[in-house]
């Protein structure tokens, strides 16, 4: 008996809840990459769109190891002579923490045609109110 192709057709999507409250942001990115991507589920097929969507809550009390909230900077360089602009981690924490874990994440998709597609199904929330129906809780 031939085994059945994962198709956009069979897929089933699930919405799975992590809570930013009690993970360190690494761990918690690493695990909702793997969860966007659909690696743990038993069909996983790398060249198909199979993830579940990602519903992440607290991200306002976000939590790092280490002296990171104070010492973890970002860079972004324009290209120009003097347009090296650094922010720290506290800084962009307070003026917008869901961007933070979105950069995270989107960071350890692959990079390929299907990362677009997976971040789509990421949603963050500063707090617990949310309307989605949660199945699955990490």
């Amino acid at each position: 008996m031939p085994k059945e192709k994962n198709t956009r057709k069979s897929i089933t999507r699930k919405y799975h809840l992590f809570d930013a409250k009690e993970m360190v942001l690494g761990r918690m990115a690493t695990q909702i990459a793997t969860v966007l991507r659909g690696k743990n589920k038993v069909d996983f097929t790398p060249n198909i769109d199979g993830g579940d969507f990602v519903v992440v809550i607290n991200s306002d009390s976000l939590n790092v190891t280490g002296q990171k909230m104070e010492k973890k900077v970002y860079n972004y360089f324009s290209g120009y002579p003097g347009g090296l602009r650094t922010v720290k981690l506290k800084d962009k924490i307070k003026k917008d923490s869901r961007q933070v874990i979105q950069e995270a994440v989107y960071k350890m998709l692959p990079k390929n045609k299907l990362r677009d597609r997976s971040i789509n199904r990421l949603f963050i929330y500063k707090d617990e109110k949310h309307e989605h129906k949660i199945e699955i809780k990490h």
